[in-house]
């Protein structure tokens, strides 16, 4: 609640709009470790398991009352998805983006990860869900992001979306900004310097810092970041790159 109510502060958010929410108890027992497991949200739409907040009813009524913009709820009951497969697939930790309107109406599209189509009432679910034109979501997109999965990651934990205006964009170090250019950079450096498998032996191998330390510092060049992390600022002694 104190990190919360941090953010609120930091970030100057209007109270009048700020709703608190109590994660459901009975479901973190479940291993929903985080909200985003268990709810999915974009602009006004939320998707979310009946389950994921304590005292949802209430929560739900609340946040519809401080919203300043209609609000469109898709609650998953228990009875079509159990908590135990909405962890296993990572439904909830899918991706929900908004897509060019059709007619004035608004669109979006889930990027889910591929256990979902695997998953024979989530992809009954998915599929009734786009079917219902009462909500803005139209389109399912599967992705194959096993190696994520297996670290406790579906498609919503391999992006950070932060929105900004044109302004904002430009004022961005653009040496970060992504294009085929420096994509290609990037998978290059990842297949230098990334190590296929670490034991734990590893850990006390000196060779593992040089190895890092020389892949952070390439890496820092590749987007044109300059020197940023304490080994580059402190002029670290040159045998951490022999």
């Amino acid at each position: 609640m104190e990190a919360s109510q941090a953010i609120v502060r930091q970030h100057q958010l209007d109270l009048q709009h700020v709703l608190f929410a109590c994660q459901n108890p009975a479901v973190i027992d479940q291993g929903v470790f985080h909200n985003d497991v268990i709810a999915v949200v974009n602009e006004s739409a939320l998707l979310i398991h009946e389950e994921a907040f304590f005292q949802q009813a209430d929560v739900l009524e609340e946040l519809q009352r401080l919203a300043n913009f209609p609000l469109q709820i898709i609650e998953v009951r228990a009875k079509q998805i159990s908590v135990a497969d909405a962890v296993h697939t990572y439904l909830f930790n899918s991706q929900l983006i908004t897509l060019p309107a059709e007619n004035g109406k608004k669109k979006m599209a889930l990027i889910a990860p591929i256990e979902c189509q695997h998953h024979q009432q989530i992809s009954v679910f998915i599929d009734e869900m786009l079917a219902d034109d009462t909500n803005p979501i139209t389109e399912v997109h599967y992705l194959d992001l096993k190696q994520s999965m297996r670290n406790g990651g579906g498609p919503a934990c391999l992006r950070l979306r932060v929105p900004l205006n044109v302004q904002e964009l430009a004022a961005m170090h653009q040496g970060i900004l992504i294009n085929d250019k420096l994509l290609d950079d990037l998978e290059k450096w990842v297949q230098r310097h990334y190590r296929t498998q670490l034991h734990i032996n590893d850990l006390d191998d000196p060779a593992l810092i040089n190895e890092c330390f020389s892949a952070l510092d390439e890496l820092t060049t590749i987007l044109n970041l300059g020197s940023i992390y304490p080994f580059q600022l402190e002029n670290v002694d040159e045998r951490f790159f022999n």
